[in-house]
Protein backbone atom coordinates (compact mmCIF):
# COMPACT_ATOMS: atom_id res chain seq x y z
CA UNK A 1 0.00 0.00 0.00
CA UNK A 2 2.82 2.40 0.88
CA UNK A 3 4.56 1.55 -2.41
CA UNK A 4 1.43 2.52 -4.37
CA UNK A 5 0.98 5.65 -2.22
CA UNK A 6 4.57 6.64 -3.10
CA UNK A 7 3.77 6.14 -6.80
CA UNK A 8 0.64 8.30 -6.53
CA UNK A 9 2.60 11.09 -4.82
CA UNK A 10 5.44 10.93 -7.34
CA UNK A 11 3.53 10.55 -10.62
CA UNK A 12 -0.27 10.88 -10.55
CA UNK A 13 -0.94 14.36 -9.11
CA UNK A 14 -1.35 15.96 -12.54
CA UNK A 15 -3.87 13.43 -13.89
CA UNK A 16 -7.66 13.12 -13.71
CA UNK A 17 -9.54 10.82 -11.31
CA UNK A 18 -10.26 8.19 -13.99
CA UNK A 19 -6.59 7.96 -15.05
CA UNK A 20 -5.45 7.73 -11.42
CA UNK A 21 -7.89 4.89 -10.72
CA UNK A 22 -6.80 3.00 -13.86
CA UNK A 23 -3.11 3.40 -12.95
CA UNK A 24 -3.68 2.21 -9.38
CA UNK A 25 -5.62 -0.85 -10.61
CA UNK A 26 -2.73 -1.70 -12.95
CA UNK A 27 -0.21 -1.34 -10.11
CA UNK A 28 -2.32 -3.51 -7.80
CA UNK A 29 -2.46 -6.15 -10.54
CA UNK A 30 1.34 -6.08 -10.86
CA UNK A 31 1.76 -6.45 -7.09
CA UNK A 32 -0.61 -9.43 -7.16
CA UNK A 33 1.40 -11.02 -10.02
CA UNK A 34 4.60 -10.71 -7.99
CA UNK A 35 2.78 -12.03 -4.88
CA UNK A 36 3.46 -8.82 -2.92
CA UNK A 37 0.73 -8.39 -0.24
CA UNK A 38 -1.49 -5.32 -0.75
CA UNK A 39 -5.10 -4.25 -0.19
CA UNK A 40 -7.55 -5.30 -2.90
CA UNK A 41 -8.85 -1.73 -3.13
CA UNK A 42 -6.53 1.23 -2.68
CA UNK A 43 -7.56 4.63 -1.32
CA UNK A 44 -4.86 7.24 -0.66
CA UNK A 45 -6.82 8.95 2.13
CA UNK A 46 -7.12 5.63 3.99
CA UNK A 47 -3.44 4.68 3.67
CA UNK A 48 -1.63 7.95 4.50
CA UNK A 49 -4.45 10.44 5.12
CA UNK A 50 -5.04 11.98 8.53
CA UNK A 51 -8.82 12.36 8.86
CA UNK A 52 -8.47 15.20 11.39
CA UNK A 53 -6.34 17.19 8.94
CA UNK A 54 -8.63 16.34 6.01
CA UNK A 55 -11.63 17.63 7.97
CA UNK A 56 -9.73 20.86 8.75
CA UNK A 57 -8.83 21.30 5.07
CA UNK A 58 -12.52 20.99 4.13
CA UNK A 59 -13.35 23.64 6.75
CA UNK A 60 -10.69 25.83 5.08
CA UNK A 61 -12.63 25.60 1.78
CA UNK A 62 -10.86 22.65 0.17
CA UNK A 63 -13.44 21.15 -2.27
CA UNK A 64 -14.92 18.06 -0.62
CA UNK A 65 -14.29 15.54 -3.42
CA UNK A 66 -11.87 12.62 -3.82
CA UNK A 67 -9.50 14.33 -6.29
CA UNK A 68 -9.08 17.52 -4.24
CA UNK A 69 -8.57 15.59 -0.98
CA UNK A 70 -6.00 13.31 -2.66
CA UNK A 71 -4.26 16.41 -4.07
CA UNK A 72 -4.04 17.93 -0.59
CA UNK A 73 -2.61 14.67 0.82
CA UNK A 74 -0.03 14.58 -2.01
CA UNK A 75 0.88 18.21 -1.29
CA UNK A 76 1.22 17.45 2.42
CA UNK A 77 3.51 14.44 1.87
CA UNK A 78 5.58 15.46 -1.15
CA UNK A 79 9.14 16.76 -0.76
CA UNK A 80 8.71 19.02 -3.80
CA UNK A 81 6.88 22.36 -3.79
CA UNK A 82 3.42 22.17 -5.40
CA UNK A 83 2.48 23.79 -8.72
CA UNK A 84 -1.31 23.66 -8.82
CA UNK A 85 -3.35 23.76 -12.04
CA UNK A 86 -6.21 25.86 -10.71
CA UNK A 87 -8.48 27.52 -13.34
CA UNK A 88 -11.36 27.92 -10.85
CA UNK A 89 -9.20 29.37 -8.03
CA UNK A 90 -10.18 26.52 -5.68
CA UNK A 91 -6.64 25.68 -4.51
CA UNK A 92 -5.84 29.40 -4.30
CA UNK A 93 -8.78 30.01 -1.96
CA UNK A 94 -7.92 26.94 0.15
CA UNK A 95 -4.27 27.98 0.67
CA UNK A 96 -5.31 31.55 1.57
CA UNK A 97 -7.89 30.31 4.10
CA UNK A 98 -5.42 27.82 5.61
CA UNK A 99 -2.65 30.34 6.29
CA UNK A 100 -4.71 33.53 6.61
CA UNK A 101 -2.81 36.76 7.21
CA UNK A 102 0.52 34.89 7.62
CA UNK A 103 0.54 34.09 3.89
CA UNK A 104 2.47 36.37 1.52
CA UNK A 105 0.88 36.50 -1.95
CA UNK A 106 3.25 37.32 -4.84
CA UNK A 107 3.13 37.39 -8.64
CA UNK A 108 5.98 36.95 -11.11
CA UNK A 109 5.02 40.16 -12.97
CA UNK A 110 5.81 42.26 -9.87
CA UNK A 111 9.11 43.03 -8.14
CA UNK A 112 8.97 39.93 -5.94
CA UNK A 113 12.66 39.30 -5.18
CA UNK A 114 13.03 41.23 -1.93
CA UNK A 115 9.70 40.10 -0.34
CA UNK A 116 10.49 36.48 -1.28
CA UNK A 117 13.95 36.66 0.33
CA UNK A 118 12.42 38.07 3.53
CA UNK A 119 9.84 35.26 3.64
CA UNK A 120 12.54 32.59 3.14
CA UNK A 121 14.60 34.03 6.00
CA UNK A 122 11.70 34.29 8.46
CA UNK A 123 9.81 31.11 7.48
CA UNK A 124 6.74 32.90 6.12
CA UNK A 125 4.58 30.84 3.70
CA UNK A 126 4.46 32.24 0.15
CA UNK A 127 1.84 31.83 -2.60
CA UNK A 128 3.00 32.73 -6.11
CA UNK A 129 -0.23 32.96 -8.08
CA UNK A 130 -1.24 33.13 -11.75
CA UNK A 131 2.07 31.91 -13.20
CA UNK A 132 2.28 31.18 -16.92
CA UNK A 133 4.09 28.34 -18.70
CA UNK A 134 7.57 29.74 -18.06
CA UNK A 135 8.93 30.19 -14.53
CA UNK A 136 11.61 32.70 -13.61
CA UNK A 137 15.12 31.18 -13.58
CA UNK A 138 15.71 32.91 -10.23
CA UNK A 139 13.31 30.40 -8.65
CA UNK A 140 15.33 27.35 -9.77
CA UNK A 141 17.47 26.99 -6.59
CA UNK A 142 14.30 27.36 -4.48
CA UNK A 143 12.33 24.76 -6.48
CA UNK A 144 15.25 22.33 -6.30
CA UNK A 145 15.83 23.13 -2.62
CA UNK A 146 19.52 23.73 -3.35
CA UNK A 147 20.47 24.65 0.21
CA UNK A 148 23.95 24.39 1.72
CA UNK A 149 25.49 24.69 5.18
CA UNK A 150 27.51 27.73 6.19
CA UNK A 151 28.72 26.87 9.66
CA UNK A 152 25.58 25.69 11.47
CA UNK A 153 23.24 27.81 9.36
CA UNK A 154 21.37 26.53 6.30
CA UNK A 155 21.70 28.94 3.38
CA UNK A 156 20.35 29.27 -0.17
CA UNK A 157 21.52 31.35 -3.12
CA UNK A 158 18.73 33.36 -4.76
CA UNK A 159 19.87 35.46 -7.70
CA UNK A 160 22.98 37.37 -6.58
CA UNK A 161 22.18 37.08 -2.87
CA UNK A 162 22.99 34.33 -0.38
CA UNK A 163 20.39 34.26 2.38
CA UNK A 164 19.50 32.17 5.43
CA UNK A 165 16.95 29.42 4.72
CA UNK A 166 14.29 28.81 7.38
CA UNK A 167 12.98 25.23 7.68
CA UNK A 168 9.51 26.69 8.37
CA UNK A 169 9.34 28.25 4.89
CA UNK A 170 6.62 26.92 2.56
CA UNK A 171 6.03 27.71 -1.12
CA UNK A 172 2.83 27.28 -3.16
CA UNK A 173 2.47 28.07 -6.87
CA UNK A 174 -0.81 28.27 -8.80
CA UNK A 175 -1.69 28.77 -12.46
CA UNK A 176 -5.06 29.59 -14.03
CA UNK A 177 -4.08 27.84 -17.28
CA UNK A 178 -6.46 24.86 -17.76
CA UNK A 179 -4.02 22.75 -19.80
CA UNK A 180 -0.46 24.07 -19.37
CA UNK A 181 2.59 22.44 -20.97
CA UNK A 182 5.58 22.86 -18.68
CA UNK A 183 9.14 22.03 -19.69
CA UNK A 184 10.51 18.71 -18.35
CA UNK A 185 12.95 20.52 -16.05
CA UNK A 186 9.99 22.29 -14.39
CA UNK A 187 7.95 19.07 -14.09
CA UNK A 188 10.74 17.25 -12.22
CA UNK A 189 11.37 20.21 -9.89
CA UNK A 190 7.77 20.68 -8.68
CA UNK A 191 4.81 18.49 -7.71
CA UNK A 192 2.17 19.16 -10.40
CA UNK A 193 -1.36 18.92 -8.98
CA UNK A 194 -4.57 19.08 -11.00
CA UNK A 195 -7.20 21.07 -9.05
CA UNK A 196 -9.61 21.54 -11.98
CA UNK A 197 -13.22 21.34 -10.80
CA UNK A 198 -14.71 17.84 -10.94
CA UNK A 199 -18.38 16.87 -11.24
CA UNK A 200 -18.47 15.52 -7.65
CA UNK A 201 -16.85 18.66 -6.29
CA UNK A 202 -19.23 20.93 -8.22
CA UNK A 203 -22.25 18.93 -6.97
CA UNK A 204 -21.13 19.35 -3.36
CA UNK A 205 -20.43 23.07 -3.77
CA UNK A 206 -23.70 23.70 -5.65
CA UNK A 207 -25.67 21.85 -2.97
CA UNK A 208 -23.99 24.01 -0.30
CA UNK A 209 -24.89 27.24 -2.16
CA UNK A 210 -28.53 26.15 -2.72
CA UNK A 211 -28.98 25.07 0.90
CA UNK A 212 -27.33 28.29 2.16
CA UNK A 213 -29.81 30.35 0.11
CA UNK A 214 -32.94 28.27 0.72
CA UNK A 215 -32.31 26.99 4.27
CA UNK A 216 -29.55 29.10 5.88
CA UNK A 217 -30.20 27.57 9.32
CA UNK A 218 -29.59 24.02 8.01
CA UNK A 219 -26.39 25.13 6.25
CA UNK A 220 -25.18 26.80 9.44
CA UNK A 221 -25.88 23.58 11.39
CA UNK A 222 -23.97 21.57 8.76
CA UNK A 223 -20.92 23.85 9.00
CA UNK A 224 -21.03 23.73 12.81
CA UNK A 225 -21.24 19.92 12.73
CA UNK A 226 -18.20 19.75 10.44
CA UNK A 227 -16.24 22.04 12.77
CA UNK A 228 -17.32 20.15 15.92
CA UNK A 229 -16.52 16.79 14.30
CA UNK A 230 -13.02 17.98 13.36
CA UNK A 231 -12.45 19.38 16.86
CA UNK A 232 -13.67 16.15 18.50
CA UNK A 233 -11.41 14.01 16.29
CA UNK A 234 -8.44 16.26 17.06
CA UNK A 235 -9.10 15.96 20.81
CA UNK A 236 -9.48 12.18 20.50
CA UNK A 237 -6.14 11.89 18.71
CA UNK A 238 -4.49 14.14 21.32
CA UNK A 239 -5.84 11.94 24.15
CA UNK A 240 -4.71 8.77 22.35
CA UNK A 241 -1.20 10.19 21.92
CA UNK A 242 -1.12 11.22 25.58
CA UNK A 243 -2.19 7.75 26.77
CA UNK A 244 0.41 6.06 24.54
CA UNK A 245 3.11 8.43 25.82
CA UNK A 246 2.19 7.67 29.45
CA UNK A 247 2.14 3.91 28.76
CA UNK A 248 5.58 4.00 27.14
CA UNK A 249 7.04 6.16 29.93
CA UNK A 250 5.49 4.23 32.82
CA UNK A 251 7.44 1.76 34.95
CA UNK A 252 6.02 -0.95 37.19
CA UNK A 253 2.31 -1.64 37.34
CA UNK A 254 0.37 0.85 35.20
CA UNK A 255 -2.72 0.41 37.44
CA UNK A 256 -0.83 1.89 40.41
CA UNK A 257 -0.31 5.16 38.51
CA UNK A 258 -3.16 7.47 39.55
Amino acid sequence: DILIASGVIAYLGVFTLQYREDAMKTWLGQLSNFKIPASKEFKLSTVIGDQVRVRQWVIDKLPNDAVSIDNAIILDNSRRWPLMIDPQNQANKWVKNTYGTNLKVLRLNMNYGQPLETCIQFGTPVLIENVMQALDAMLDPLLQKSTFKQGNIEMIRLGDNTIEYSKDFKLFITTKLPNPHYAPEVCVAVSLLNFMATLDGLKDQTLGIVVAMEEPEIEEKRVNLVVESARAKAQLKEIEDKILAQLSASSGNILDDE
